[in-house]
């Protein structure tokens, strides 16, 4: 390897979502990652769905669609 040009390459600590850590090696300059969405959160692992409102976009829909509905 070339000397200089390639980043460091070091020990990083892995925070779950759940607390669990783990160590593994990275070119991250902060010796800590935390996870906000990890394999135990998401739901394409769990099969859990969750909604999340961000912006208001949830309830735009909701109102804008509300009188909408199947007439039998």
């Amino acid at each position: 390897m070339k000397k200089d040009i390639h980043p460091d390459y070091h020990e990083i600590t892995v925070t779950m979502t759940d607390g669990s850590e783990f160590k593994t090696r990275s070119t991250l300059k902060a010796d800590t990652l935390r996870l906000d969405i990890d394999s135990k959160s998401h739901p394409a692992w769990t099969g859990v769905q969750r909604l999340i409102d961000s912006g208001g976009q949830l309830a735009k829909f909701n109102k804008r669609f509300a009188g909408f509905g199947l007439k039998v």
